[in-house]
């Protein structure tokens, strides 16, 4: 029977979906696009409090797979393309925190991926790059969120050149949060999973959802939008909870805590 394309695991309360092409370098052909886009729809609706996204293998993802793409017309190349940006949405639709675990490289929709999770770590030996740059098909919609992390200048050295950066230089530039030695990356990922996973696990999904819609606002439009999400769930059970116990000086206890 043929290996599945993404390995679900859990470990307590934490998923973690683990793209299992080594042998292609977790190339992000379709099948394995479906493949993730199904695995974090389903992790969605668990119990899980937080996802980390890891790569099996010498490298995190080298990004779309060519082998799909050489020859196709443009209908096929974009239905890829199109399952990709679901795959995107998807990530930060879904409520829980999603880390990326990343070792090797992640190059173009690689990167892509890194870039669109909430959050990042790094081993030192990573390397991040958008080569398209120095080929012949441009990294368009993986500089969608490569831009968003790194400001347009950066965006333009990467986009342009196609040069691998390494982790120090992709964690000075904001595309991930931290960069750790190699064999501190598990530790790493768990530390920062249980920091971003602590507390209402509710208000969290509400708070990553509206941090996303406001960012793609004018600065008013964010406030009236923060304002409104933020008064209504002051009266939520959580917030009201967390109020009384920081007064009462005691513990929280949230309604959606693990039993």
């Amino acid at each position: 029977m043929d290996e599945p394309y993404v390995e679900t695991s859990f470990a307590g309360d934490v998923a973690t979906l683990t793209m299992n092409r080594p042998q292609r370098r977790n190339a992000l052909s379709h099948d394995m696009l479906r493949a993730l886009v199904k695995a974090f729809a389903d992790v969605a609706g668990s119990e899980a409090r937080g996802v980390v996204l890891a790569g099996r293998g010498p490298v995190f993802s080298a990004g779309h797979d060519f082998a799909d793409l050489a020859g196709a017309d443009e209908s096929q190349a974009r239905a890829m393309l199109e399952t990709c940006r679901e795959l995107m949405d998807l990530m930060q639709r879904i409520p829980q925190p999603v880390v990326a675990r990343v070792h090797g490289l992640a190059t173009a929709a690689g990167c892509q991926l890194v870039a669109n999770a909430d959050l990042a770590v790094a081993a030192e030996s990573a390397g991040f790059a958008a080569p398209g740059g120095k080929g012949g098909w441009f990294c368009h919609t993986p500089m969608v969120a490569i831009a968003r992390n790194v400001g347009r200048k950066r965006a333009m050295e990467l986009a342009l050149s196609g040069d691998v950066i390494d982790a120090r230089t992709a964690l000075d530039w904001g595309l991930v949060n931290a960069v750790v030695p190699d064999d501190q990356l598990d530790s790493a990922v768990a530390d920062l999973m249980a920091r971003v996973t602590r507390g209402s696990r509710a208000s969290k999904a509400i708070g990553k959802r509206t941090l996303y819609e406001q960012m793609s606002l004018g600065e008013p439009a964010a406030y009236d939008l923060a304002v409104d999400v933020m008064a209504a769930t002051s009266q939520y059970d959580d917030a009201q909870e967390g109020m009384r116990a920081f007064l009462e000086k005691r513990p929280p206890h949230w309604s959606d805590a693990p039993h």
